[in-house]
C-alpha cells in the first residue's frame, strides 16, 4: 500500500518508519529539513515542503495513495490546515492527530475518516491497525496474545457467533460485540458512540456492522483477518 505523511516529528516519523519496514511505500513530510535529513533513509521517501500551500500539496500523487495521515502536533492551526485542504482534495482515507477534545470536534467537522491520539496510541498499533484489513484497533497482551477489534465480515452477517465459528475455525474467543449508536456531538448533530453489547453469547446474532472484540494468538488472529 502507499502511505503519505505529514509531520515527522516523534509520533509521525516512527509510524513512517515501521510503515516502511512493513514493506509499504511511505512518503514523509515535513517542513523541517533537518527532520528530512535524518530520515532519508529510513522512509521510503522524504520530502521538505509548507503542507498548507494549496498549490504544492495538490502536486502530490494523492490519488494514487491509499492513506493520507496528518500527524502534525506542535502546531494546531497548520494542522487543521492541511487537514482541510487534504479533505477538499478528496483523499482516499484521511486520518489526523488531534491535540486536545476541541480539536478532535474540529476534525470530525471537517470529516476525516479517523483520529489518533499520540499520547494514547502508540505508532507501532497505529501500523498495525492501517497494515491488517479489517482491524479497528488492538490491544497487546505480551509478544504473543492480543484482543482486538475486528470489523465483521459480510459473510459473517445474519449468522450466530456459533454458526460464524470462529473459535473452532480459527481458535479465536469472542469476548463482545460493539455497535455504533447515534448520539449528540457539539459541531456535528449525529455523532456516532460505540456501545459494547456485553458478553457475547453462542446465539448472538451478528449484524452488519458490528464490530467484534476477539482475544487469541497474534499469528491466529492474522489468519482470520486475511482469510476472504
Amino acid at each position: 500500500m502507499k502511505y503519505i505523511v505529514f509531520g515527522l516529528g516523534s509520533f509521525g516519523a516512527s509510524l513512517a518508519e515501521k510503515l516502511t519496514l512493513k514493506g509499504h511505500e511511505v512518503i514523509g513530510i515535513d517542513r523541517s529539513m533537518d527532520k528530512v535529513d535524518f530520515l532519508k533513509e529510513k522512509i521510503s521517501h522524504t520530502i521538505c515542503m509548507d503542507a498548507t500551500d494549496e498549490f504544492t500539496t495538490a502536486g502530490l500523487p494523492l490519488e494514487e495513495t491509499d492513506v493520507v495521515i496528518v500527524a502534525i502536533g506542535e502546531d494546531q492551526g497548520a494542522n487543521i490546515m492541511v487537514t482541510a485542504l487534504l479533505k477538499n482534495l478528496k483523499v482516499k482515507r484521511l486520518i489526523s492527530r488531534a491535540i486536545n477534545p476541541l480539536h478532535e470536534k474540529v476534525l470530525q467537522a471537517i470529516g476525516v475518516d479517523e483520529i489518533v491520539h499520540p499520547e494514547e496510541e502508540t505508532a507501532e498499533r497505529w501500523a498495525k491497525k492501517l497494515c491488517l484489513t479489517g482491524l479497528v484497533d488492538s490491544f497487546e497482551l505480551g509478544k504473543k496474545y492480543s484482543i482486538v477489534e475486528v470489523k465483521v465480515k459480510s459473510e459473517l452477517v445474519g449468522k450466530t457467533i456459533r454458526e460464524a465459528a470462529i473459535r473452532r475455525t480459527f481458535n479465536l474467543l469472542v469476548l463482545t460485540t460493539l455497535k455504533k449508536q447515534t448520539g449528540s456531538g457539539i459541531l456535528a448533530n449525529d455523532e456516532k458512540v460505540i456501545q459494547a453489547q456485553g458478553v457475547a453469547s453462542p446465539d448472538l446474532l451478528l449484524e452488519d456492522g458490528d464490530i467484534l472484540v476477539v482475544f487469541g494468538a497474534n499469528d491466529d488472529i492474522n489468519k482470520f483477518l486475511s482469510t476472504k
